[in-house]
């Protein structure tokens, strides 16, 4: 699908065919197998109890015959990007030239599609190494509307999905994210004021503003990626393609919707278009 000798860059031809240019440079990842083992208990366990740093964490793991230390728990948790989700004083700083915008959703009601979409990350255990899935999700109707993976956790990923989401959508009134140096970024930030989209981060590693989205992470590892052993991205994209788009979206029911469909939610709250005369 990508060809190194073409006159187009890499990167151009990345963006042509709507790939993570991360995956297109995808190689396997000298990760031990030892701790590629630990990352994916981490990351289940990480689902079951979101508030467990890595003291916590590393307890669990070495009650579970796992010979590994705090120190490297830490380190894998830091690589997986995950940390534990509780309310504490908010002493970290911005990255230089990072601005943090204030949360907008507290006591918000959210009636309507594209009134709010929220974006995360997250760590997708393949048969051997890893990649990250970043997804752009309509607050209101649960619908997936954009996806990317990367074998790096890096921003351009995630502008890659944003972009998609806008030329589908149109844009939402409020856009949701963590405080991930991927969201905070200038590049990232200043895409979504080019087209007047407001800006809204969670308190950082509060509770209360992760809910929904470790909701979908933990909806999508246990229907589709616990079940699968990934042997490739391109076998993880087709793979996850066929959940996210031919499932998830328009085939699962959500109790919170009444029982419809991510796809039925949002498309039957839309406005009408007025019919030409």
């Amino acid at each position: 699908m990508i060809n190194k000798e073409h006159r187009l860059s890499i990167g151009r031809q990345a963006r042509l065919l709507s790939l993570s240019r991360g995956s297109v440079y995808y190689l396997p990842r000298p990760v031990p197998a030892a701790d590629l083992a630990v990352m994916n208990r981490i990351d289940k366990l990480h689902l079951e109890y979101p508030f467990a740093g890595s003291r916590m964490m590393r307890d669990f793991l070495v009650r579970e015959n796992f010979d590994v230390g705090r120190l490297h728990v830490a380190t894998l948790m830091k690589r997986m990007g995950i940390e534990a989700i509780y309310r504490r004083p908010n002493t970290s700083k911005p990255a230089p030239g990072h601005k943090i915008y204030p949360y907008l959703l507290r006591k918000l009601p959210i009636t309507r599609p594209n009134q709010v979409w929220a974006m995360d990350i997250s760590y997708i255990p393949m048969a051997r190494g890893f990649v990250y899935l970043a997804a752009v999700v309509d607050w209101f109707s649960r619908k997936v509307l954009a996806w990317k993976l990367s074998i790096t956790l890096d921003t351009a990923f995630c502008l890659e999905a944003v972009e998609e989401a806008l030329a589908k959508y149109g844009k939402p009134e409020i856009f949701n994210t963590d405080q991930g140096s991927q969201f905070t970024s200038v590049a990232f930030t200043d895409l979504l004021k080019s087209h007047d989209i407001a800006i809204s981060m969670d308190g950082k590693g509060a509770w209360r503003d992760n809910v929904f989205v470790e909701r979908l992470w933990r909806t999508i590892k246990y229907e589709e990626v616990y079940l699968r052993a990934y042997a490739s991205v391109s076998e993880a994209r087709a793979s996850l393609g066929r959940y996210i788009d031919g499932f998830y979206n328009t085939r699962r029911p959500h109790s919170s919707l009444g029982r419809l469909t991510p796809d039925e939610a949002y498309f039957n709250a839309l406005p009408a278009i007025p019919m030409a005369a």
